[in-house]
């Protein structure tokens, strides 16, 4: 029996500590620890649980809880959040700059829920320099929730710290009273003798923290506050804090934690310092991990109730919308004309293509429960319209659905282009629908307030971006730290390779590859220092922002779902980014401002009050012959996705004399494809032969010269050539448009196969 073992208790094993107080890089400017390497770690030291809990955010707790639970760790799921002096809602300056620290854990579905709301109160009510609570908050709160009494900045540490114990006492009680067993003393391991940095004021905190426990009847647990993942990272810390403070490495009066190892301490270390004398302080860490049990539910399909007529439901007022929607645009019939006609009349109306595409969508719809998303859409884009605001035509492949074209969601027949629906919604994969929506950029609030008053101003919010620390910018923050010239900086910062197809290729990858940096990172000392903090630094969050287009619309109060915080633009935003939102099944809109479709408001208001004559941008002729002109001629200055030299250049050479001509320009003007674009420009003219791969590849690709430059041709050829349904060939557009390496490895087989077997293909040729 090992020395720690006590009253016939087996001797402590990694696995009986676990680490209740952690930072990631979620701490911004603070946390270093990247969420991957953290859950890595504690794997390594052969630990099974862990928590997070970033200062005044839990904008990374989505993302632990998919990675711990991955790796077979179990999350804990917290937060270390600000207490205010006096109430949240106090901001005199000479009374309230002050605030404490407090470490809270969400024990079950409940306290998950109100550590939501916690931290969503603290960011939208209790800002003053950092998000607080307060006591009355916690106490309306704290159902479901563990409290740690946190560190020297907490109430009960600066108490101590001031030699005030009767104060400490009275706070301890306090939160017992509130509490009950669900309030735990921390004690820090740096405050412990044998820590490598002995600091003495948290040894004296731990002092009367044990004193508390005693006279209190209130358990003790033991964390590290890691900030950083090993000690290797302190000096980087030391840099990142430096960012965030905008501070000089050699400044003495700057904010440093250089005096404590904040790192994600070894629990055989721990096991060290406590086990012989409280080896309670280490058991109550794995009581507190094995009370908390947090399921997050991912998937699901958070859409609002969208208000309908009464006698109607989803399904048939989509039906009734899109049957009418289809009787104007294909058969021509006025929009009071086709709302006096019943979707059974209409049917009987419509061609069998239209008829039998639109059967289809709303099928698919109708199985994947999407019916009132549509609903929902069509509703504030036709608002919109209705109100005068410019809407763009359609983008993305929600112009592949005849039902967002009936229902004037978008204004693109896809059956005239060749758009497949199966782009939009795969039917054999259910995925919440992506419509991106363009809005004159000085108009995109209203629409954005239009849906806050009728689905409700607490279920609607911006969505949350995260500025990350990349290349370049870390070069130039590391470079400022340590009093690097600022043209030596620049230079430096120059020398690091650009991103590479919108990716950002790693500092430690440049390094060694990128030959004007290898020479210098080998023989300049100061870049050498530069670019080793950097490469540590890299990634790490430096800000939050806004994400230009993304809006979330909820079922019920958002804060049930998803925590939310201020943004520096002084709107409400979620603390969880883009991707997250959506992994929690909630409705994301896209509504990116354009300032293109606010210049062309102004151009047709000026030609009505100039010409008397009323445009409409729906009805606009695609064969206009002195349109074609200017753009052979290449004058598209002010012209979307055309007014660059390179795209100006092309188009000067392919004269173009179609719409698809244009199309297939935009397509093709971009990093990969670019390599066909002469040929392109050759075989319209008939300075190249147009060839096909195979004949069966003929109809996919006969209006683009035998080039393949859409993903539906890709899907087309799978279809036809290859015998797919639409679900088989969008799940093979995806994977080869994504780079999944592991998807395509499982489709290749039956794309061969199909190819020998339906296309006629050689085994050889469909490998090609």
């Amino acid at each position: 029996m090992g020395s720690n073992s006590v009253q016939g208790q087996p001797a402590l094993q990694p696995s009986d500590f676990v680490h209740l107080h952690n930072h990631t890089f979620h701490s911004v400017l603070d946390g270093l620890t990247k969420i991957n390497d953290l859950v890595d770690k504690v794997k390594e030291f052969g630990m099974e649980a862990a928590a997070v809990t970033d200062h005044g955010t839990m904008s990374g707790i989505l993302d632990y809880y998919k990675t711990a639970k991955k790796a077979g760790i179990k999350p804990i799921l917290g937060i270390e959040t600000y207490v205010a002096a006096r109430s949240r809602f106090d901001r005199d300056p000479a009374k309230d700059k002050q605030r404490f620290h407090l470490t809270v854990l969400a024990m079950n579905n409940t306290g998950f829920h109100n550590l939501m709301k916690l931290s969503t109160q603290a960011n939208l009510e209790g800002m003053y320099y950092k998000p607080r609570i307060d006591h009355d908050l916690l106490e309306e709160l704290n159902e479901g929730l563990i409290v740690m009494s946190g560190c020297a900045s907490g109430e009960i540490g600066v108490a101590l710290k001031e030699d005030d114990y009767d104060r400490a006492r009275d706070i301890a009680k306090w939160y017992k009273s509130i509490l009950g067993d669900r309030y735990y003393l921390e004690l820090q391991d740096h405050g412990h003798p044998k820590s490598n940095t002995h600091w003495d004021v948290q040894a004296k905190i731990n002092e009367g923290l044990i004193k508390l426990s005693k006279e209190l009847d209130i358990e003790m647990v033991v964390t590290c506050d890691g900030h950083y993942l090993t000690h290797d990272h302190q000096d980087a810390h030391e840099i990142l804090l430096c960012v965030g403070t905008g501070s000089y490495l050699s400044d003495e009066k700057r904010m440093s934690l250089k005096d404590f190892e904040l790192h994600l301490t070894d629990p055989r270390d721990i096991i060290a310092h406590w086990g012989e004398e409280y080896p309670e302080v280490i058991r109550n860490t794995k009581k507190v991990a094995d009370r908390c049990n947090v399921e997050i539910e991912l998937g699901r399909i958070l859409i609002p109730k969208y208000p309908l007529p009464e006698g109607e439901n989803e399904h048939s007022y989509l039906l009734r919308l899109t049957y009418q929607g289809l009787m104007q645009r294909y058969n021509g019939a006025s929009k009071e004309e086709a709302e006096k006609l019943d979707p059974d009349d209409i049917i009987l109306q419509l061609s069998d293509e239209v008829r039998q595409r639109a059967e289809m969508e709303l099928g698919v719809m109708g199985n994947m429960g999407y019916e009132g998303y549509f609903l929902i859409v069509q509703d504030f884009i036709n608002w919109g319209k209705s109100q005068g605001i410019v809407f763009g035509p359609g983008r993305g492949s929600a112009a592949g659905s005849i039902i967002a074209y009936a229902l004037n969601i978008t204004d693109l027949d896809p059956l005239k282009y060749g758009l497949l629906f199966e782009r939009f919604l795969n039917p054999d994969r259910i995925s919440m629908p992506d419509i991106d929506v363009d809005i004159q950029d000085t108009r995109r609030d209203e629409v954005i307030e239009y849906c806050a008053k009728k689905y409700g101003e607490d279920h609607v919010s911006n969505i949350a971006t995260f500025g990350k620390m990349f290349g370049r910018m870390a070069v130039r923050d590391v470079a400022r730290v340590l009093e690097v010239p600022y043209a030596e900086s620049d230079r430096l910062a120059k020398l690091v390779p650009p991103p590479n197809q919108g990716r950002h290729i790693p500092l430690s990858v440049s390094v060694k590859e990128d030959a004007d940096l290898r020479n210098e990172y080998e023989n300049n000392p100061t870049a050498k220092e530069v670019l080793d903090y950097a490469i540590q630094l890299e990634g790490t969050i430096r800000s939050h922002g806004v994400h230009a287009c993304g809006v979330v619309i909820a079922p019920d109060t958002l804060v049930n779902y998803i925590p939310l915080e201020m943004a520096q633009k002084g709107v409400v935003a979620t603390q969880f980014p883009m991707g997250e939102v959506e992994e929690l099944g909630l409705l994301k809109m896209d509504f990116l401002g354009l300032s293109n479709l606010t210049i062309i408001n102004n151009a047709m208001r000026i030609i009505k009050k100039v010409y008397g004559e009323e445009i409409d941008l729906a009805h606009l002729p695609l064969d206009d012959k002195p349109t074609y002109e200017l753009f052979q001629r290449g004058d598209t200055t002010g012209v979307f996705q055309l007014e660059s030299a390179g795209m100006k250049r092309y188009l000067r050479a392919l004269k173009p004399t179609h719409f698809e001509d244009i199309i297939a320009m935009v397509a093709l003007y971009r990093p990969g494809p670019m390599q066909f674009i002469d040929s392109f420009i050759r075989r319209k003219h008939g300075e190249e032969p147009i060839t096909y791969l195979h004949e069966g590849m003929r109809n996919s690709l006969e209006n683009t010269y035998g080039i393949l430059v859409y993903q539906e041709q890709f899907m087309q050829i799978s279809k036809e050539w290859c015998g797919f349904t639409g679900g088989q060939a969008d799940t093979l557009r995806k994977a080869v448009g994504k780079k999944k390496i592991d998807l395509m490895k499982k489709v290749k087989p039956e794309f061969i196969e199909g190819a020998v077997k339906v296309g006629g293909a050689t085994r050889e040729m469909a490998e090609t």
